[in-house]
């Protein structure tokens, strides 16, 4: 009898339930349905193709697109018993010719390819000569054009349903707005088959977004506070600001490396490599960092800069705590940075329908650091989810900002929208409302209108806080089709605002919040998955020794520690301190071969 998915869940990754819709999803691929799953980083997406392809006979074939991650995968399944292999451009031809061999007679479950390697006829070819059980596509928001990360070649694998069409198809994805979901389904033909949704939350995470004043000491405040010691990912924008961030966060004790693509090649492998095989270190990146790290461990992102999208905030933020266990996302929100992004979108390549969308993304995003609201309500209504109530577990829930009636403001504000045409930005009103005497006002008689000068109670900073506060609530929209003019939004809301009807509550404007600026850290308790919590000195050692006793064997194999065990198993064997073989069989991630392979040595050090 072949295995079930249950006898592999437990045999072989040592776990004793499914999670969430994994069980489902699992089922309808094994009985050869094709699925489109969407699910949120650390939500287990990987046993959703890994379990079938182990239960269907032949070999499973996954697309994924950086290196890093299939070699991190690869030894990973090695490490649990599963022949596992890669075909990828950094092998010699001495190498892919013994995974070709493999692949020929019948040897590995699981092959890892890149999509470009995928579709060389020769490939093609060679897989129709194979007994395949699954095609797993992996990473699948990169088919979307539309989207935050898309890669052309991905476009291709629509042949895959051509060309093996009796065979399943599973693509994956953590980061799929509604638009791109669909350009998923119809760009690899899976109109056929069950799109499962599971929710976007990442609740171990806990959502920080603090207005920038000085932010390498926001950021070395918040590290000193919150991870003395812990591994994490720090994102800027420019590579200059990488190497300084990099160098500044190493003259304060930091095991801190810089990673862009403007470094040396064997500098970024070195560095990215320390990063996936040691412990603490902290990575100071570009956008270009992180994709394909499968590094549970990492404890906090932080965002000196803002990113583009939504979308790309939820990935890259998605990147700490895969393991469940508390982590946090900090970024630092200055006034200035929306214009900057703007200014490299307006510059960038793409036609004027693309740049209108990554503007239109942009402002969505601008309005989420703005809002006072529960970031993670804010976080997931955008994704077509509709939280509950608020997480508790983000900086507007527990340290919620100070608000004022901001009516008077806002009429002001859609006044002036309304008078000068609805037809220019937020820059030329703020002069407006302060009385600025500029060319454009002066060109446009804008010094006539009755709300010129209206506004001198507030500074141009604050003035454009109000601006984008009041997009964020929906009162005005930009104009896509011209050049990112405010309008007024459906006149059903706005003129209750205007005629007294209704206020406006807006959140604390720039000035006032430059006292709380470096208090990046939120009181409250954080949360992460059910973990066991550690208990006195005794158990804290113990975790700490295990972890030691990890890193000697990962170091002495030359693979990442986590590969070996999770943390949450090391917690788990330091809470439990399991006497015998068969009792650290229980603990979660503790399959048959890891026991078999690693037991001994780690119930002698639970024994001291």
């Amino acid at each position: 009898m072949p295995p079930t998915p249950s006898d592999i869940l437990h045999r072989t990754f040592g776990f004793a339930s499914f999670r969430g819709q994994q069980e489902e999803i699992i089922t309808h691929v094994v009985a050869g349905g094709d699925a489109l799953v969407l699910m949120p980083t650390g939500g287990g997406k990987s046993l959703c193709y890994q379990i079938p392809a182990l239960c269907r006979e032949g070999m499973g074939v996954v697309v994924s697109p950086l290196i890093a991650l299939m070699r991190d995968q690869v030894e990973a399944l090695r490490q649990l018993g599963v022949r596992a292999a890669a075909l990828n451009s950094a092998l010699g031809n001495g190498e892919a010719g013994r995974v070709i061999d493999q692949m020929k007679a019948g040897e590995i479950d699981l092959l890892y390819v890149a999509p470009e390697r995928l579709m060389l006829s020769g490939m093609l070819a060679l897989l129709q000569t194979c007994k395949i059980s699954l095609f797993a596509i992996d990473e699948a928001h990169c088919v979307s054009q539309w989207g935050h990360d898309f890669r052309p070649e991905y476009l291709q694998l629509a042949i895959l349903h051509e060309q093996f069409p009796t065979i399943p198809r599973v693509a994956l994805t953590a980061t799929a707005d509604t638009p791109t979901r669909g350009e998923i389904v119809r760009q690899l033909k899976l109109g056929e088959g069950r799109v499962f949704t599971t929710s976007f939350d990442r609740p171990n995470i806990r959502y920080l977004i603090a207005p920038k004043a000085k932010p390498r000491e926001q950021l070395l405040h918040f590290l000193n506070k919150n991870h003395k010691r812990d591994s994490g990912i720090v994102y800027c924008l420019s590579r200059m600001r990488v190497e300084e961030t990099a160098e500044w966060l190493a003259r304060h004790g930091f095991d801190a490396l810089p990673y862009h693509a403007g470094l040396a090649a064997d500098v970024r492998a070195r560095n990215q490599d320390r990063f996936i095989k040691d412990e603490g270190v902290i990575v100071v990146a570009t956008i270009a960092f992180g994709m394909g790290i499968d590094k549970p461990d990492v404890r906090f992102v932080a965002h000196m800069d803002l990113p583009k999208s939504i979308e790309s905030y939820y990935q890259e933020t998605g990147r700490a705590g895969r393991d469940g266990l508390p982590s946090d996302a900090l970024l630092l929100f200055g006034i200035e940075d929306a214009g900057k992004m703007r200014s490299m979108i307006e510059g960038g390549d793409g036609d004027a329908k693309r740049k209108q969308l990554e503007i239109r993304k942009l402002e969505a995003l601008v309005g989420f650091c703005s809002s006072a609201r529960c970031r993670r309500q804010t976080l997931l209504e955008y994704f077509g989810e509709t939280p509950p109530k608020p997480c508790g577990n983000c900086d507007a829930c527990q340290n919620p900002v100070a608000t004022f009636d901001g009516t008077v403001a806002a009429q002001k504000a859609l006044s002036c929208v309304y008078r000068t045409g609805q037809k220019f930005g937020a820059a030329h009103l703020t002069d407006i409302l302060v009385g600025g005497d500029t060319e454009r006002v002066r060109q446009f008689r804008h010094n006539a209108l009755s709300t010129y000068g209206v506004g001198r109670e507030y500074t141009r900073d604050q003035w454009r806080d109000i601006f984008r506060q009041l997009v964020a609530q929906g009162l005005l929209v930009m104009d896509m089709e011209g050049h990112g003019g405010l309008r007024l939004a459906h006149a059903d809301k706005c003129r209750p605002v205007l005629r007294g009807e209704q206020s406006v509550d807006l959140r604390e404007l720039p000035a006032a919040k430059v006292a709380r600026a470096l208090r990046s850290e939120v009181a409250g308790k954080r949360r992460g998955a059910e973990a066991p919590v550690l208990e006195g000195d005794a158990e804290q050692q113990l975790f700490q020794n295990l972890r030691a006793l990890r890193m000697k064997l990962a170091k002495a194999q030359n693979i990442p520690p986590y590969v070996i065990f999770h943390d949450t198993t090391l917690l788990a064997l330091a809470k439990a301190r399991p006497k015998s073989l068969e009792a650290m069989s229980v603990i979660p991630g503790v399959g048959a071969a890891k026991l078999a392979r690693y037991g001994d040595a780690f119930l002698k050090a639970v024994e001291g």
